[in-house]
């Protein structure tokens, strides 16, 4: 029977599963995304402990059929958001307890990592890159509903370390994104439909001065830039196409002083806004990135169940 290792995460918006065998290969990755009211922005954390308890048994069910034929050998957890002192959601507690309600009756070690560190693995595994990345040190970005946040990773063994030295000061990307498109009729997660309104856009995009100084960017003034275009405009087309411009404009820039600061070197895009292809082809003509897969952007487990494969296999040569 072939051995494979088992990943949860339970975030603010997805219920996750994934399944890496031995060979680093990612052969099952299965989420449920946490329901939402039309017209809300996110989920407070005592619903989304409870979506996440309604989701785990019919995503356990499909895990269990994705094991058929495989011998689990260990079990990895997102159990915090970051590798930060004081990182700490309760959303990740269902995780953790699914995760050792899975292991202890096969009496399988369990391994903790942060979600952040889980995005930055499945983007560098879905990248075509994961062996140039996690060679030498490099430039992450974690740009999602929750964070935006550039880390420097040093690869340290098996695994590897990740210093935050950029950041937003107020909203995150993913907010303002969700928060501009239900002020404009959509429903949440807005990303993808905000997404297809700028790709059918034609027209010249507004662009004002964006704000970013050593690394460290503000984003709260584009929701009101954005409501206020909407609002002289009536064109949600473009107002769609300003929020994403301005967003990779304030990326880019990002890139561009840590670079300064830091050196050249390989820069990763992660995390579940990144999963936006229009974002992805502006950042393409500034910046020669890496990106991952919609599917491994987006929250999942994948980069858990690959960490808890490095760390397992760590461990047997202790």
């Amino acid at each position: 029977m072939k051995k494979c290792f088992v990943g949860f995460d339970t975030s603010n918006y997805t219920t996750s599963a994934a399944v890496c065998d031995m060979s680093g290969e990612i052969v099952a990755n299965i989420k449920r995304p946490l329901p939402v009211k039309s017209g809300e922005c996110g989920l407070r954390q005592a619903d989304a402990v409870f979506a996440h308890i309604k989701n785990l048994p019919s995503l356990t069910d499909e895990l269990s059929q994705a094991l058929n034929g495989y011998e689990t050998v260990a079990v990895g957890v997102s159990a915090r958001p970051r590798n930060a002192e004081g990182s700490y959601m309760p959303c990740f507690l269902s995780g953790v307890a699914a995760a050792h309600s899975f292991a202890a009756p096969a009496k399988l070690p369990i391994f903790e990592f942060s979600h952040q560190s889980g995005h930055i693995m499945a983007a560098a595994y879905s990248s075509g890159e994961s062996e140039r990345l996690l060679k030498d040190r490099f430039l992450a970005f974690h740009v999602s509903g929750g964070t935006t946040e550039a880390l420097l990773v040093t690869p340290c063994g098996n695994s590897f370390s990740a210093e935050l030295v950029g950041e937003t000061l107020d909203l995150n990307a993913g907010q303002v994104i969700d928060r501009v498109g239900v002020s404009l009729g959509l429903d949440f997660p807005c990303g993808a439909a905000l997404e297809r309104l700028a790709k059918n856009y034609g027209g010249k995009v507004f662009r004002p001065r964006i704000s970013v100084r050593e690394g460290k960017c503000n984003l709260s003034g584009l929701q009101n830039m954005a409501q206020t275009l909407f609002e002289k405009e009536k064109d949600r087309e473009a107002v769609a196409a300003f929020v994403f411009d301005f967003i990779c404009r304030t990326l880019i820039e990002m890139c561009g002083q840590l670079m300064a600061k830091y050196g050249e070197m390989p820069v990763l895009f992660a995390g579940g806004v990144m999963s936006n292809t229009y974002m992805r082809d502006m950042i393409r003509k500034e910046l020669d990135a890496y990106f991952s897969e919609p599917a491994f952007s987006a929250d999942n487990a994948a980069g858990i169940a690959l960490l808890c494969r490095e760390e397992y296999l760590s461990s047997q040569t202790k």
